[in-house]
């Protein structure tokens, strides 16, 4: 998926899990066939995942993830991850790594809800779990790797890019007038929120028809809950979205809508011509949401 992309296969896994963590080097090692695009998931047994960044970029995502998850988790009435053990980059492999716990499921691109309106409530409630957050232990939007929680106009550069990219994959002018109508939207003045910044459906984790876990914390920041209203497009249908949207009126205001929808169309724009042909899920996750959004009447 990227040039600067490492080579991780399980030769390399067993051998970091049996340097540095000589307790587990027994356990079987399987390489789970992910969408995702920041690291690499090895199951370990059956209880535990190793998860590796692919590209030095990626590092940062896991870095947050190791020091943030232990105070978010409890915040979350969801399963999230939960970090096990840290490992050091090594000769063979020359990036900080994780052994997490592994949670049963699949993810929603894969799994079918069986109730989008019962979605639209777990979810409501995931936002006001962290948007309930004292803001006194919420770190300032400008700390290091938070920079999905500041205004969109940060990646107006990487949109207008990303969008020259679009010709013939997507409506053009309609996609970009609704990133130009969420930068025109008012700015979030409130005090800033702990905010995933990515729920798209294979970050949702789902077993037996329900929603009932949030994966991948790489990307959590805090500042613009706006953030966290993408899954009215990524995941809900029509009804679910304005049942979404009732649930969370009390939180945010039509302006915070306006730069969500901002928000889904710079995260497809951006991807879609990134992972045309080396990552079938982003692309799918991609056009669901601009499709969604072109189509949506409120």
């Amino acid at each position: 998926m990227h040039e600067h992309e490492v080579s991780i296969d399980e030769s390399v896994v067993r051998s970091l899990v049996a340097g540095q963590f000589p307790d587990l080097a027994d356990a079987p090692i399987v390489r789970f066939a992910s969408g995702g695009t920041e690291n690499a998931v090895f199951r370990l047994g059956d209880d535990l995942a190793v998860r590796l960044p692919l590209h030095e970029d990626a590092v940062s995502g896991l870095v947050k993830e190791i020091r943030w998850l232990p105070k978010l988790r409890p915040l979350i009435h969801l399963e999230v991850p939960e970090v096990r053990a840290t490992g050091v980059a090594t000769d063979e492999y020359p990036f900080p790594w994780a052994v997490v716990k592994w949670l049963v499921g699949a993810d929603a691109l894969s799994a079918p809800i069986r109730s989008l309106d019962e979605a639209a409530d777990t979810l409501a409630r995931l936002c006001t779990d962290l948007w309930s957050a004292d803001p006194a232990d919420v770190p300032p939007p400008d700390s290091e790797g938070f920079q999905r929680g500041r205004h969109l106009s940060y990646r107006d550069e990487t949109f207008r890019a990303a969008i020259l990219e679009c010709e013939g994959l997507v409506d053009v002018r309609a996609v970009t007038q609704i990133w130009d109508e969420a930068l025109a939207a008012p700015h979030w003045t409130g005090p800033p929120r702990w905010v995933h910044t990515d729920l798209i459906p294979p970050n949702l984790l789902v077993r037996d028809g329900r929603l009932v876990g949030v994966l991948d914390f790489g990307g959590v920041a805090t500042g613009d809950p706006a953030w966290d209203l993408t899954p009215a497009w990524f995941v809900l249908d029509p009804p679910s979205r304005r049942r979404y949207r009732r649930l969370l009126e009390d939180s945010v205001d039509d302006a915070a809508w306006t730069r969500a929808r901002g928000a889904v169309v710079s995260q497809a724009v951006i991807a879609l011509p990134y992972y045309l042909e080396t990552n079938p899920t982003m692309v799918r996750v991609a056009r669901q949401g601009i499709e969604a959004l072109l189509s949506a009447t409120e």
